[in-house]
């Protein structure tokens, strides 16, 4: 798949994380909300199924892993960068042959797009912690 349609993938999959925190709904009940969706055509669906399920079943993990870089409770951060968090983090830790640096530009996009005004400033400042810790061979090769 290229890396338009993983692009996509996370975007779709940022909406869906917002959604099961938020609504609590199951993860195949959203999961085929949005499979459904004619927008998601050019969606690398595979991987997008893959964000879908496991990010939420490892969510203590994931959260786990990202305390040690944030300031707060992860239930104090705002839901939209929470998912954008969670979501990096995964790749960052299950996804070693994604580039530390596609994480951490991707994970800006989304911040950029989907949440506030400064969010992606705070999503950059616990990536880049995280990712230099996770990933330091490669975070120290900049």
């Amino acid at each position: 798949m290229s890396g338009s349609s993983r692009h996509l993938a996370r975007r779709a999959a940022i909406q869906a994380l917002y959604q099961w925190e938020m609504t609590q709904q199951s993860r195949q009940e959203i999961e085929k909300h949005f499979l459904a969706d004619d927008c998601l055509q050019k969606v690398d669906n595979e991987y997008f199924k893959e964000l879908v399920h496991e990010i939420p079943r490892l969510v203590e993990d994931i959260d786990g892993s990202l305390s040690s870089f944030i300031d707060r409770d992860i239930t104090l951060v705002d839901p939209i960068e929470k998912a954008v968090l969670r979501l990096a983090a995964y790749e960052l830790i299950y996804h070693a042959e994604i580039p530390y640096r596609v994480v951490l530009n991707e994970a800006i996009e989304l911040s950029r797009t989907f949440g506030s005004d400064n969010g992606y400033r705070f999503v950059n400042g616990i990536l880049d912690k995280m990712g230099a810790e996770v990933r330091s061979a490669e975070a120290n090769v900049r």
